[in-house]
């Protein structure tokens, strides 16, 4: 490994036993052990943990060992089903990718991707990812960014590069961010072809918390930053998947709602970070409804007809065409169209659903216009911010038909 990664890579095999018995010395992670089974003497936790984690020497087998039977467990609590389309991938040719790669095995040729894909859930959205890679015959899961504005606590970051997580860093002066982003650049380029990983980033930093997802030119650029060449063969060598995440609900809506309303409110309000651990929990535990991912081509498919444009219009060509990939990849439930429809006031939209739909859709935003809790509730205003969140997914999805047309 090299070392100029040190500070922001997942843990190496070598790492993996020290990083596990500091974790289990950690007092805030045993205490949120104690949470889990308050009923077991910390010794009998602290042993069951070190019995389970025999035989576990790199951060995939913990993954597999620990992380695979959670993820599963939330799937079946808290969803009513996860499906993953990769019908785009199937076939696809690692040649394709014209990357001066080392091969990390002679038996293991297949592509490596970067999924590029919009974000809903800050925990999930890539821990779904994982599972359903391994559950599809991929012969690994993913290595994901997260900021550290997230690894509040030593435990938290310790557990996350334990999971294949790597280290975007947050709140730097102009100069340390463009250092901090060629870094990470340089870093994601080595992990997909070097040592072989599937990377996942979202589209844009933070969620859209309108659903109205769109890629930020500055993600292609950071991801550009790496590698060798004209910004396509750089972004060629990543072999990126435009991939969309499709929630039938989203149990953080009225969150988002809250902060649109506090935001509003008070142009200077910025969620702390017990809001950002809320936001995560609530993420986690909430009900989901249906749950489809969906991976358009991988760009290399189609990247050389924009090759030729001037660097900055490339950007913005790519972006667009990005943004074309995810929204006609949505997954369309009947709340979208509910959603669309009441805000337009009509029933353009009614073959899609039934008035049962309309029922349960109505008693499910008054459930979530009930969670809110702050002063001067605007009831018509967080219920407008909360049908936008589920309307917009289906304005694009129209858009991206009449753009591909």
């Amino acid at each position: 490994m090299e070392k100029i990664f040190d500070d922001i890579r997942p843990y190496e095999a070598e790492e993996m036993q020290q990083a596990f018995r500091e974790l289990l010395d950690d007092r805030q992670f045993n205490l949120v052990l104690k949470g889990f089974a308050p009923w077991l003497p910390k010794t009998l936790r602290k042993g069951a943990l070190r019995l389970a984690f025999t035989g576990v020497k790199t951060p995939l087998q913990f993954q597999k060992r620990f992380m695979k039977p959670v993820v599963n467990h939330i799937i079946r609590r808290h969803t009513d089903g996860c499906t993953f389309d990769d019908t785009e991938l199937k076939g696809f040719d690692s040649n394709t990718l014209q990357a001066k790669r080392q091969q990390a095995s002679s038996d293991d040729s297949s592509p490596r991707f970067t999924f590029v894909s919009n974000h809903r859930d800050i925990v999930l959205d890539s821990a779904f990812l994982s599972m359903l890679l391994l559950k599809s015959g991929y012969p690994t899961t993913v290595e994901i960014g997260i900021g550290d504005n997230l690894l509040i606590y030593p435990w938290i970051k310790r557990l996350v590069r334990m999971n294949k997580a790597f280290t975007v860093r947050r709140s730097l002066t102009p100069r340390a961010m463009l250092e901090s982003s060629q870094l990470m650049s340089s870093y994601i380029h080595y992990a997909v072809n070097t040592k072989r990983e599937n990377i996942w980033i979202a589209q844009r930093e933070g969620r859209a918390k309108d659903s109205d997802d769109r890629t930020q030119d500055a993600v292609l650029k950071m991801l550009a930053m790496g590698g060798e060449g004209v910004p396509a063969d750089r972004l060629r060598d990543l072999n990126i998947v435009p991939l969309t995440i499709s929630y039938e609900y989203d149990p953080c809506d009225y969150l988002k709602a809250q902060e649109f309303q506090q935001k509003r409110d008070n142009p200077a309000f910025k969620k702390s970070r017990q809001d950002d651990l809320d936001n995560m929990k609530t993420g986690i535990f909430g009900y989901k409804g249906r749950v489809t991912y969906r991976c358009a081509a991988p760009i290399n498919t189609w990247i050389d007809e924009l090759a030729s444009l001037p660097k900055t219009e490339f950007y913005t060509a790519l972006s667009q065409r990005i943004d074309t990939e995810l929204h006609r990849n949505y997954e369309l439930y009947p709340c979208n169209y509910i959603a669309l429809d009441l805000l337009n006031g009509n029933r353009e939209q009614d073959e899609h659903y039934t008035e049962a739909d309309v029922a349960h859709f109505e008693q499910y935003l008054v459930g979530q216009l009930a969670k809110v809790n702050i002063p001067d509730k605007d009831e018509p205003f967080l219920r407008e911010r909360i049908l936008t969140m589920y309307a917009n997914p289906l304005r694009n999805y129209l858009n991206s038909n009449k753009v591909t047309a």
